[in-house]
């Protein structure tokens, strides 16, 4: 599936911003779909992911320890957009934010952390910049 990324943009401290994943010509139906970040200088970091389908795990998801409670991810009702609903940004949030997905598997911790190479289908990303 083809992944296309967009919402990413400049905002100060504490704001919001609303990241989207749109899946061209198709849909996420049983798919994971997870968003990853990139800041310059450190290595990919997994941000949080979603199990789409009606099957065994839908609708389940994953979060960094350092989103939880400020990060939400969620999925259009015709499947075909993934969103990550951003609160309370923060410096450290400065990243290209990049999605990715997979048919037919379950969303984890451990596909995000340890096995993110199971993801074959990468956008190609969009900047998030958190500065005063």
């Amino acid at each position: 599936v083809q992944l296309v990324e967009s919402g990413g943009e400049s905002v100060h401290p504490g704001g919001s911003l609303r990241l989207s994943c749109t899946a061209r010509k198709s849909t996420f139906n049983d798919h994971a779909i997870g968003w990853f970040r990139q800041a310059p200088g450190k290595e990919r970091e997994a941000v949080s992911c979603i199990s789409t389908g009606r099957g065994v795990g839908a609708g389940r998801t994953f979060y960094a320890d350092s989103v939880k409670g400020r990060f939400t991810i969620s999925i259009s009702d015709n499947e075909d957009t993934v969103y990550l609903h951003m609160d309370s940004l923060k410096s450290e949030d400065t990243a290209l934010y990049t999605c990715a997905a997979e048919e037919f598997y379950i969303c984890s911790g451990y596909i995000m952390k340890s096995t993110p190479q199971i993801f074959t289908s990468w956008g190609p990303g969009t900047q998030v910049t958190v500065s005063s």
